[in-house]
């Protein structure tokens, strides 16, 4: 039991010292400090703003690379398989076309992936920014719940 209260009143200590040091900027004193962080936040959500507009203007341009390359692979896969047919006649110069066709459609498949691939990395990458572009909408909130608590402090004019 004693243990338990212990343990208790430990929590409890926490949870109001970790709440009265959630701000970083408490007095007066601290506003050039808070002004300072405040302009490097929102150039930073301009920046990152800036990121993601160019990254989801982007991706239509993927979009269509992977679908042509799609397209592309299932032409050359296609004509592979007609070579390949014709190779089983038995003619040399049949032989040798099919392995160039298979060889083609095999380097398109591959460019498929790639640009797959690649539309893949650009979702990620819009995801990522648009969570850094939430946390830093986050970080302004929170300044300017300093920025209001000191304004409280000051005297009224």
């Amino acid at each position: 039991m004693k243990f338990f209260t212990y343990l208790l009143g430990t929590a409890v200590l926490l949870t109001i010292s970790m709440s009265s040091s959630a701000q970083k900027y408490k007095t007066p004193a601290d506003t050039g400090k808070l002004n300072v962080e405040y302009a490097k936040v929102q150039n930073k959500i301009a920046d990152l703003t800036s990121k993601l507009n160019t990254a989801q203007n982007d991706l239509p341009a993927y979009q269509t690379r992977a679908v042509n390359a799609g397209n592309d692979a299932q032409t050359a896969a296609a004509i592979s398989d007609t070579s390949a047919t014709k190779a089983r006649s038995g003619n040399l110069q049949d032989s040798k076309d099919a392995k160039k066709s298979a060889d083609d459609a095999y380097n398109k498949a591959k460019d498929a992936r790639t640009a797959n691939n690649n539309v893949g990395k650009q979702n990620e990458k819009i995801r990522k920014l648009t969570a850094d572009l939430k946390e830093q909408r986050q970080k302004l909130k929170d300044l300017d719940v300093m920025r209001a608590a000191i304004n409280a402090q000051l005297p009224p004019k």
